[in-house]
């Protein structure tokens, strides 16, 4: 590294160094220049490099020195260490041949849109701290829940309203907060511990964060049983004789959140069948859908979210399967005021007559943080470099890889596909069958399948050549492969499952 490893701070001499303006616009434009070309140069070679990263924990510490440089060091002198030591280290999201979890897609538009906004640096917690950035964000919200035909209720223009959070679990702790202080308003602040929140048990694990985020008692979180003959769908039945349960234990049903588009199996819950047991007791209905809600801008996935009018707010991550990058997760709600009454604070600093006077909206009382990014302008980006027609043909043509992907699964008689596949991931794992040497008990077998497939992804993520992560569902070990990456083509999803196979033959030989 061109840095010493200074222990201390040396008292500023006449020798030292002119000091730069760090805002100097040639040398801004000089180094955006190396900045960018560096950046598309990893993009031209991401292929190269391992998808997971392969070093050991700790491995950064032995390479950079114990404290900061005391003198400015070049740019070029810094990039060359991101090369050698950050990028080393770096999981590659966006690799083509990246399929875990789920997708942070980019794009030119995200990334450009993310320098303008930081370009910027604006802090826009209010309409007066920077006009533009409050009203595109409104304006961006109506276009994009329009394109998702969400009621016109979730709209500005129906009274209703979209905002821009960081993360699921944001907008998740804001609509509890909102719907607690409506109900504790109602029953009295100390009835708090009353108060019961309700998922299932392949909800995002975001819910129990925010419950306890906002004060619901630990034994009051219910994540209801799933079961495979239900897709792992939370069943409306159960949530109401849950529900009835709790109300007998003089117990307050608060917030239910219904999920489209699970983390484990992309499973969909039955929105219209929630809704109207909610509806009876009169619950907050969140819907998360952080990772699908994207594809229901085609026409032909919008029936997955049937019954969202029967909701009070409505989320996804546009930075998980829209090319926007992180962070930027769009949350709609009927009821801003509810958001507003719960969130808001107006320290004397910030008054101003547009605060005042009630015809603008103040964002940082639709958050927990007071200052907020211009993420709109990402979107906005994205939006219109793209238009309507191009983001449905991205998102139609991840499905058809996975359609690819999941045939190819079916037709080999080692594996099975778990559960059906909705939209771009597909859930499957080396079946019973293929096992030889198996135990003839139903749980020796069950033992032994989930052994296989924990040895066949920590195999094929430790060759390098891709990444896949698993979930557990009804008591089975199960692997995911979740097509979005922004530079996946149908080549790597065939490349994939040379892998999956290959690998898969190592292993499987050993229990015959």
């Amino acid at each position: 590294m061109g840095s010493l490893d200074f222990h201390h701070v040396p008292e500023k001499t006449n020798s030292d160094p002119p000091m730069a303006n760090p805002m100097d616009p040639e040398e801004f434009r000089r180094q955006g220049h190396i900045m960018i070309d560096f950046i598309a140069d990893y993009y031209k070679n991401i292929e190269k490099y391992p998808v997971l990263s392969q070093v050991q924990p700790g491995y950064l510490k032995k390479r950079l020195p114990e404290s900061a440089p005391y003198n400015p060091e070049p740019i070029e002198t810094i990039l060359q260490d991101v090369q050698d030591h950050i990028v080393p280290g770096i999981t590659h999201w966006q690799s083509p041949s990246y399929f875990a979890y789920f997708p942070s897609s980019g794009s030119i538009a995200g990334f450009l849109g993310e320098m303008l906004s930081t370009g910027f640096n604006v802090v826009g917690f209010n309409w007066m701290s920077s006009p533009a950035a409050t009203e595109l964000e409104s304006i961006v919200m109506d276009w994009l829940g329009d394109m998702l035909q969400l009621p016109k209720s979730f709209l500005f223009s129906g009274n209703g309203g979209g905002v821009l959070q960081g993360t699921t679990c944001e907008a998740i702790v804001c609509t509890m907060a909102a719907a607690r202080d409506q109900m504790l308003s109602r029953i009295g602040k100390d009835n708090i511990g009353k108060l019961v929140v309700y998922g299932s048990d392949q909800t995002h694990s975001a819910l129990k964060k925010a419950s306890q985020i906002v004060g619901i008692h630990p034994n009051n979180f219910r994540a209801i049983k799933t079961t495979k003959s239900t897709e792992f769908a939370l069943s409306p039945e159960l949530l109401r004789s849950t529900i009835c349960s709790d109300i007998d234990k003089g117990l307050v049903p608060l917030f239910l959140c219904a999920t489209m588009g699970t983390t484990a199996t992309t499973s969909v819950d039955p929105l219209r069948g929630l809704c109207d047991v909610a509806k009876d007791y009169d619950l907050w209905v969140h819907v998360d859908a952080a990772y699908a809600g994207s594809i229901c801008i085609c026409p032909e996935f919008r029936h997955f979210i049937e019954g969202v009018d029967g909701a009070n707010s409505f989320s996804f991550n546009a930075h998980k399967w829209f090319f926007t990058t992180l962070d930027c997760c769009c949350l709609w709600v009927k009821n801003p005021t509810a958001l507003i009454n719960s969130l808001s604070t107006n320290p004397e600093f910030l008054r101003n007559k547009a605060s005042d006077s009630k015809q603008v909206v103040d964002y940082k009382d639709w958050q927990v943080a007071l200052s907020r990014r211009f993420r709109a302008l990402k979107l906005w980006l994205v939006l219109r470099s793209y238009g309507v027609a191009n983001l449905r043909s991205f998102l139609r043509s991840h499905v058809k890889m996975a359609e690819v992907f999941e045939k190819l699964v079916r037709e080999n008689k080692w594996f099975e596909v778990v559960v059906p596949r909705n939209f771009a991931m597909v859930c499957f794992r080396i079946s019973p069958s293929a096992i030889r040497k198996a135990p003839t008990d139903d749980d020796g077998i069950d033992v032994v399948i989930n052994e296989v497939n924990s040895k066949l992804l920590e195999a094929m993520n430790t060759s390098g050549s891709v990444y896949m992560t698993h979930a557990v569902v009804g008591g089975m070990y199960v692997l995911r492969c979740a097509i979005g990456a922004t530079m996946t083509e149908e080549k790597h999803v065939l490349m994939a499952w040379k892998v999956v196979q290959d690998q898969a033959e190592a292993i499987l030989s050993t229990y015959h």
